[in-house]
């Protein structure tokens, strides 16, 4: 059974500006954090900096670790699979149909479980 990731990993983005297939898009290793890998749906090019969207997929048992984000507030919408976030120091349980703010400035990290995790992360302004 294909999950709401999966849709979204071979999903479009399409509006009068354009229209661009995810499914053509590639997955980027994280430079930092091993076992994650993120997809760029739509970065500062293609907002005009404003704001970025982005698949991410932690492979079970590995960590985005605790890092800050200076310059953008980042959402986190869970779409497949479960494991928990430290949000400011705050405990929250990640499964699917979660949603978080993580604020600008603030000290985060995300675990994912045995199934892994898999986001759909948004920053704005835009991350790349």
């Amino acid at each position: 059974m294909r999950t709401l990731f999966d849709k979204f990993d071979e999903g479009r983005y399409i509006s009068p500006c354009g229209d661009k297939a995810f499914a053509d898009l590639a997955w980027n290793a994280h430079p930092t954090f091993e076992g994650v890998e993120l997809k760029h749906l739509l970065t500062a090019a293609d907002t005009d900096g404003k704001f970025s969207y982005h698949l991410v997929r932690i492979a079970p048992g590995m960590s985005i670790g605790e890092h800050i984000h200076a310059d953008q507030l980042e959402t986190h919408e869970v779409i497949a699979g479960g494991g928990v976030c430290i949000n400011e120091g705050m405990q929250i349980p990640y499964e699917c149909g979660t949603m978080t703010i993580l604020r600008q400035g603030t000290p985060h990290s995300v675990t994912a479980g045995s199934d892994g995790l898999y986001l759909f992360a948004k920053f704005i302004p835009a991350l790349c």
